[in-house]
């Protein structure tokens, strides 16, 4: 039986001419200490994109969005802005603004005066001040809380000023270091949806640093998965989930069955023959691995189709299992179900009533269509 393994692919679309790039980053370097915090990071985005930096704690995000704002220098590299270089400039004389984790909303002043504190910083005049926090206010949906001390304000509320604070200088690229990560869940999803509406509405570039998958899959045009100061793989949301280059960023983005195999041959086409517990996969890559090199394969939870252990249609990969354990989550049950083999593997049934036929010990049929099945560079 032979599995196709989806092409690997390579950052997301074209690459952006210079016009098109809002920020440049270019072999950027950074140590605190003997720590690498960057080690060598290029990076192009895009004007107006909302573009999101992913990765676990103290995989290099922040400090890279920090490099960006001119709040770190870097040890080697270069960052240009609207392609001119911004190599020791201090944040104030960037056409950046940022929101960082902790608000840093000063409790003293109402929101007014919050908001206002940078235009007075620049010495702006007293009418053009009220017009920018007018229209910034109403942008975050804050109209008539400009005398509201901070203190009275909910966390969603306090965001909010946040975020006109950073409008009201009209950044060209706005930099969001996990603002949402101190909020509930609830809270969370709602101002997702705020930032995205705040994003198609200003169309100025959104550069946001999360660790949580499901916030860079929902709210970007494209994210950059980081592990270890460096970017493993750039692309769109989809091609990230569904083309992920490596383990790691099979493993850190959903859930997925991580297959070992060994290369078996390859074939004049490009085609990679692989045995994974005695089962020939036949892979399509980007890559070319050499014969008898090991190999990872992904395979998502909720590619696995579970049924009566009779195959269906012939045109999807079909083994049989036994159920080893049965797990409910609310709107979908996971299963793990051992092959013949003793291959293990997990997937996940969306629908419940479906799932109630199977119990553990059961006999089911697993199949999956070929291109569900991925091979990584390990």
């Amino acid at each position: 039986m032979t599995v196709s393994v989806a092409e690997q692919a390579s950052p997301a679309g074209r690459e952006p001419s210079a016009g098109e790039v809002a920020v440049g980053v270019r072999s950027i370097s950074k140590h605190f200490g003997h720590v690498v915090a960057l080690d060598d990071v290029s990076l192009d985005i895009r004007r107006g994109e909302f573009f999101s930096l992913l990765g676990p704690s103290g995989c290099g995000k922040t400090t890279l969005l920090r490099l960006i704002g001119g709040f770190e220098s870097a040890d080697a590299g270069d960052i240009f802005i609207d392609g001119k270089s911004v190599a020791g400039l201090p944040p104030y004389r960037r056409t950046t603004n940022m929101i960082f984790q902790h608000l840093a909303l000063f409790p003293h002043m109402d929101v007014f005066e919050n908001v206002a504190f940078g235009l007075r910083m620049k010495g702006m005049g007293k009418a053009e001040v009220e017009g920018r926090i007018t229209k910034a206010l109403e942008l975050v949906q804050l109209e008539g809380f400009e005398g509201r001390g901070i203190e009275q304000l909910s966390g969603g509320q306090k965001q909010r000023v946040a975020m006109a604070r950073a409008l009201v200088n009209d950044p060209s690229v706005l930099l969001l270091d996990e603002p949402l990560g101190a909020l509930d869940l609830q809270l969370r999803l709602q101002l997702q949806d705020e930032l995205r509406r705040l994003h198609r509405s200003l169309r100025s570039t959104f550069i946001f640093v999360t660790h949580d998958q499901g916030e860079a899959m929902t709210m970007s045009d494209r994210i950059a998965v980081m592990e270890g100061g460096r970017i493993l793989q750039v692309g769109s949301p989809e091609e990230i989930y569904e083309r992920p280059g490596t383990r790691f960023v099979a493993s850190f983005i959903g859930h997925t069955n991580l297959l070992e195999a060994r290369v078996v041959d390859v074939r004049p086409d490009g085609v990679v023959i692989a045995d994974c517990s005695g089962t020939r996969l036949e892979c399509r890559a980007g890559h070319e691995p050499e014969a008898g090199a090991p190999v990872s394969l992904s395979l998502r939870y909720e590619k696995i189709d579970v049924g009566p252990s009779s195959p269906g249609a012939t045109d999807r990969v079909h083994h049989e299992g036994t159920v080893m354990q049965k797990t409910f989550m609310g709107n979908m049950v996971r299963l793990q179900a051992r092959l013949p083999s003793g291959l293990t593997l997990t997937a996940e049934i969306s629908n419940v009533e479906k799932a109630r036929a199977f119990g553990e010990g059961d006999r089911v049929g697993l199949s999956w269509s070929e291109s569900s099945v991925v091979l990584l560079r390990n």
